[in-house]
């Protein structure tokens, strides 16, 4: 059997100017980065923005098991599929980050016949995207430590800085520093904190913003300190916005590559869901919906995450409708939620599935909520059987919803044939009535609360003194009608990552919350969810390697 790497690098890719000209793209729209990737130009928005859009759909997931689910594997072998069934299909996508790249999780292009490709370019340095928002944030962080040591007129309180510094890399020893350190030249001692690149606000205010006007705008908003009379401080008032535009510039442009067969996928930015609002930019969602009839897009983690910041934060912000949802799921997941043995999985266990499948359960619900219609799909493995299968399928239409199964990893988009049809079906026979599912002008804490009982499934919401007192603070500043973006763990509904399947009686534990005032939302940290996280006992960076003619072997 074939690794992914090992297909990716066997596939026959098509010049990328080939491949947007299949779209209606001209050379003179596209900035090449080399044969097989290119930016889209301002200038193509420009022509394409009053075209009408195609329809909307979304892929999303169960919670992620150790089994894996193969969510943007799905969302790949889709596009391809309803590429075969003759639609014009094109595919947005997510950036990866080299934190799980080299870590635990793998790379984020597809699996099997499923992949975006160039593979070893998209999951490492791409377009260079992830550098400029990592030096835009750093950038920030230098020009707000120099203003203090070079007089400090703002009157910024050292005790209350609330930028971090940023690095696209699992490195725990960067949670807390110290900096400042040494001679007085050196800066101003104080305590410092790191997080993961696409955790930054700088990467939500990316992926939200409409144009260069509106990311500059977001930019100054940015709150970065409060000074000595309580008083926010922004990246206005430390005059940084213009340098940091300069250096998100090219970034802002969302960038085209292909899948191996040759379906379009604009992959542009790359937040987490579980720390960050979990979806590509604004501008490759809506681009994608002018070029294409129908636009197959993801969200990150699970749909407790991912699938809720996608309809509340980016579907409420850019005034997207979704027009169908695609909830991925695996027998060896079901059964993993169901307390089968991991070691286990590829034995028929009708029980553990039967017991699991509640997971499924929920996400279909929530999804429901939002007035969306949901095709469940099953990401098939050859351990799978048809008991397994039937059983699934008969939950499935027992809850209102389409079910197809995918053998889109082994078969490429002819083994995605039956979802897509199902998928066209649903849009065709199928109305969206989407709506948040709470009003702006909700407090936050009911905002919080409405999130927890809704679509964690929660008895209610405790808040630690620091969060209390956040939310007042947040709320006195005039922030209270923004959305909530929930830091949680992706492998539970609770914040728990212990309790599986359908998880009942649990409060949810909030002990913090700070505002993102440019992106436009206000975090909500709970339970042991971390800004920056740590690579696992033995990383994935340890299998790769690159040979004497530059071959890259050991990513996934």
């Amino acid at each position: 059997m074939k690794t992914d790497i090992q297909i990716a690098q066997e596939a026959e890719m098509l010049p990328i100017k080939e491949v947007a000209a299949s779209y209606g793209i001209t050379e003179d729209e596209l900035e090449l980065y080399g044969k097989y990737k290119a930016k889209l130009t301002d200038e193509l928005w420009e022509r394409l923005k009053d075209r009408e859009d195609g329809k909307l759909v979304l892929v999303t997931a169960i919670n992620p098991t150790p089994a894996g689910e193969g969510k943007t594997t799905i969302t790949v072998g889709l596009g391809e599929a309803l590429a075969k069934c003759g639609k014009n299909a094109i595919i947005a996508l997510r950036e990866p980050s080299l934190g799980p790249c080299f870590g635990i999780k793998g790379g984020a292009a597809g699996g099997g016949y499923a992949q975006v490709v160039p593979m070893e370019d998209l999951n490492l340095h791409f377009t260079g995207d992830f550098h400029a928002i990592t030096s835009a944030n750093n950038l920030l962080a230098a020009l707000l430590d120099n203003h203090i040591q070079q007089g400090n007129s703002l009157g910024i309180d050292t005790r209350q800085v609330l930028w971090k510094r940023c690095l696209d890399m699992n490195d725990r020893v960067l949670r807390n520093v110290v900096v400042g350190l040494g001679a007085k030249a050196d800066g101003v001692v104080r305590e410092d904190h790191f997080v993961i690149t696409v955790a930054s606000e700088i990467m939500a205010i990316l992926c939200l913003a409409n144009d260069m006007k509106d990311l500059k705008e977001r930019l100054g908003k940015i709150i970065v300190a409060y000074n000595y009379a309580g008083e926010p401080v922004t990246a206005a008032d430390l005059h940084a916005v213009g340098a940091m535009a300069a250096l998100l510039k090219d970034a802002l442009k969302p960038n085209l590559i292909q899948t191996l067969e040759h379906t379009g996928a604009l992959v542009h930015g790359g937040p987490f869901a579980n720390i960050a609002h979990g979806c590509n930019s604004v501008r490759a969602t809506k681009t994608a919906l002018k070029l294409a009839d129908i636009v197959v897009t993801e969200a990150g983690f699970g749909a407790d995450l991912g699938a809720e910041k996608f309809m509340d934060i980016k579907c409420r912000k850019a005034g997207l409708k979704p027009d169908a949802v695609v909830l991925v799921a695996t027998v060896r997941a079901l059964k993993y939620n169901g307390g089968a043995d991991k070691t286990k999985l590829q034995e028929e266990n009708l029980e553990a599935l039967a017991k699991g499948i509640v997971n499924l359960e929920k996400h279909i619900e929530n999804l429901q909520k939002y007035g969306v219609p949901v095709v469940v799909t099953l990401n098939s493995f050859v351990t799978d059987t048809q008991a397994e299968y039937d059983f699934i399928r008969t939950f499935c239409e027992e809850k209102g919803c389409e079910f197809a199964l995918a053998e889109v990893w082994a078969k490429g988009g002819e083994g995605g044939k039956a979802l897509a049809e199902k998928v066209l079906a649903t849009l065709e026979q199928k109305e969206s009535h989407f709506a948040p599912i709470y009003p702006d002008e909700l407090p936050l804490k009911d905002k919080i609360l409405t999130v927890a009982r809704e679509i964690y499934g929660a008895d209610g919401v405790s808040y630690a003194p620091a969060a209390d007192r956040a939310l007042k603070r947040i709320t006195e500043m005039g922030f209270g009608n923004l959305p909530v973006c929930m830091a949680k763990t992706q492998y539970s509904l609770s914040d728990d990552q212990t309790k599986l399947g359908r998880p009942k009686g649990f409060t949810i534990q909030v002990r913090d919350a700070y505002v993102s005032a440019g992106a436009g939302f206000v975090v909500i940290l709970t339970g042991a969810i971390m800004t920056m996280p740590g690579l696992p006992k033995v990383p994935a960076a340890n299998g790769i390697d690159v040979d004497d003619k530059g071959i890259i072997t050991g990513l996934f």
